[in-house]
């Protein structure tokens, strides 16, 4: 059984300051019948000194409202778990007069989600999912040709400099040096890509072979392109 407040008596008012010190409803956790029938006991707002019983009025106040229960007497007749010291007021006797079926009183302020709502809920949900797969994109092996001025540039600077590239998408992988002639090396670098967003021509004409990277690099060429293909591996 709920706890029992006499609200139109200073102590019962004080009791129910106390007792919503540290609870925002009745009873459990989120409003309900008891909170409605402790409410139908107030012939007036409790006064602002009362804190804690003037910001759950006003919180329950406000849902009685958003339902329409807005008209001055238009009670709302409740049976719930917490039984008052004192009845002052019978609800019934300021009710307003018995209305029909469709009546503001009938609405079920706290009530699960309608059907309604579940099927936006869902509709919501589905479209969230189709726009996550929409974001799946594939991705591609490349191996690249970075090659030097000449003999006398620095292989280490220059593989520093290419993968000092940093981008989203663009993942730097094995490398290793490949003679060409004269004494001169090249690197050989691989690099996985997500195809929607790095462009190998960009990240070479752009990145590779501009200020500061170019003070090692004199050019770069697309050895191998391979798309990254899924499969199932067979049982």
């Amino acid at each position: 059984m709920a706890a029992t407040f006499n609200v139109n008596a200073e102590a019962g008012l004080k009791k129910l300051d106390g007792y919503l010190l540290s609870r925002s409803y009745i009873s459990g956790y989120q409003a309900s019948k008891d909170d409605l029938a402790v409410y139908s006991e107030f012939s007036v707002a409790p006064p602002s000194t009362c804190t804690n019983v003037a910001r759950w009025y006003n919180h329950i106040d406000a849902l009685l409202k958003l339902s329409g229960v807005t008209a001055p007497g238009q009670g709302v007749k409740v049976l719930s778990s917490v039984v008052p010291e004192t009845s002052t007021t019978d609800v019934a006797e300021v009710a307003a007069p018995a209305a029909d079926d469709d009546d503001d009183s009938d609405v079920d302020l706290f009530g699960e989600e309608t059907e309604e709502e579940k099927k936006a809920a869902e509709e919501r949900a589905a479209k969230a999912k189709a726009s996550t797969k929409k974001k799946e994109s594939g991705k591609s092996s490349v191996l690249l040709d970075v090659k030097p001025w000449d003999d006398e540039t620095d292989m280490v600077k220059l593989e520093e400099a290419v993968r000092s590239i940093k981008m989203e998408g663009l993942l730097w992988g094995a490398s290793k040096l490949m003679p060409v002639g004269y004494g001169i090396k090249k690197l050989q670098i691989m690099m996985t890509i997500i195809d929607d967003l790095v462009s190998v021509d960009t990240l070479i004409e752009d990145h590779l072979c501009v200020e500061p990277a170019n003070e090692y690099i004199q050019s770069c060429d697309i050895v191998a392109f391979n798309k990254i293909c899924k499969f199932l591996l067979p049982v």
